[in-house]
């Protein structure tokens, strides 16, 4: 069970996860065990609110597959149990991203006081760099 809000929970039933082995380095212990944890998520089949789906569905990460299935690999820790804790709060973190509603940017002008300021430093700047030109007779 994952708690998404405080109105909306995910079922156990509705998130997979399997142990596989981690990539990379290591050491005897490497081939034995399978501490790395593959989470998969079928959005279309959840129990997640409409607009969350469409939301999820919309989004232009690579962790959404075309079939509508996020799919997060997590193997940064050591034990499965970590693995396991990472993977759902990655899950969790990505579903809030998914539901933050940007601002529309609205353009903006300078001042007139900004403009000023700007045109008066560079005529410095000009006569700073006119007094050390060679002087022509």
């Amino acid at each position: 069970m994952l708690e998404i809000s405080n109105n909306v929970i995910l079922a156990g039933w509705e998130i997979e996860l399997s142990a596989i082995r981690a990539t990379g380095n290591g050491g005897q212990r490497v081939n034995k065990v399978a501490t790395a944890i593959h989470l998969r998520f079928d959005i279309k089949r959840s129990s997640l609110p409409v607009i969350y789906k469409e939301r999820l569905l919309a989004s232009k990460d690579s962790r959404v597959t075309k079939d509508g299935v996020v799919i997060i690999k997590a193997q940064s820790f050591r034990t499965q149990e970590m693995n396991k804790d990472d993977a759902l709060s990655r899950l969790k973190d990505f579903i809030h991203s998914v539901m933050v509603v940007q601002k529309n940017r609205r353009a903006t002008k300078p001042t007139r006081g900004s403009v000023q300021r700007r045109l008066t430093g560079k005529s410095n700047r000009k006569e700073v760099k006119q007094t050390r030109k060679k002087v022509q007779f």
